[in-house]
């Protein structure tokens, strides 16, 4: 089943969220961030930043929030048994801090086939802003569907 190149330009509902030390923490940890500045508020602010920032890829978890955080993929009819998460990328504007009220607006930018059909591909872009409207990252998913019945 192809996905229907429609869906490209599809925005989906925006996600917020309030930056929690203690959530920031217990990822840096989970990640085995090492750095104090992501667990210490003190080497924080002596490293220059208003709080603890968020680590690097933390920001991927925003949407993970929204009570059906892959609808996208369901919007594209696409059957969950058959997906890989194949790429992130972020491109970072600003560092988010403890304390930040940080909004991501997720939206379907690509869609593309390889191998004859066999492999398909859904790309999701999601800017990540501040309540006061700047930005703070751009987010870039690639979601590759295996098609089993292409090649038949």
């Amino acid at each position: 089943m192809a996905i229907d190149p429609g869906i490209v330009g599809t925005e989906f509902p925006p996600t917020t969220l309030t930056l929690d030390a203690g959530r920031l923490r217990f990822f840096a940890k989970a990640i085995g961030e090492q750095n104090p500045i992501y667990t210490d508020a003190d080497a924080a602010k002596a490293a220059g930043y208003a709080d603890l920032p968020a680590p690097p890829t933390f920001l991927f978890s925003i949407e993970l929030e929204d009570p059906d955080p892959f609808a996208f993929v369901a919007a594209a009819g696409i059957d969950m048994r058959f997906v890989l998460h194949g790429e992130q990328t972020f491109t970072y504007h600003s560092t988010a801090v403890a304390g930040d009220v940080l909004t991501a607006r997720p939206r379907i930018t690509d869609v593309y086939s390889k191998k004859g059909g066999a492999l398909e591909f859904l790309v999701k872009e999601t800017a990540v802003t501040r309540a006061d409207g700047s930005p703070v990252a751009d987010l870039r998913s690639v979601i590759v569907i295996r098609n089993p019945g292409a090649g038949k």
